[in-house]
């Protein structure tokens, strides 16, 4: 698992395994899901994250 945060962008990306990204799917405002090619969710993308936390990104990663 690897876990980053692009303060540029202002998003944390959560990558479960190295299997390739085949799809991904916004599932709820700015949460999107990223599957393989067997359905299996592979990584998290949770965009505006300073807007979802009260603490400063410079704290995370």
């Amino acid at each position: 698992m690897k876990i980053v945060v692009h303060q540029a962008d202002d998003a944390l990306h959560i990558r479960l395994d190295d299997s390739p990204i085949s799809a991904s799917e916004e599932v709820s405002e700015g949460i999107i899901f990223d599957f393989n090619d067997q359905g299996k969710i592979v990584g998290i993308e949770v965009l505006y994250l300073s807007q979802r936390s009260s603490g400063s990104l410079d704290k995370i990663g």
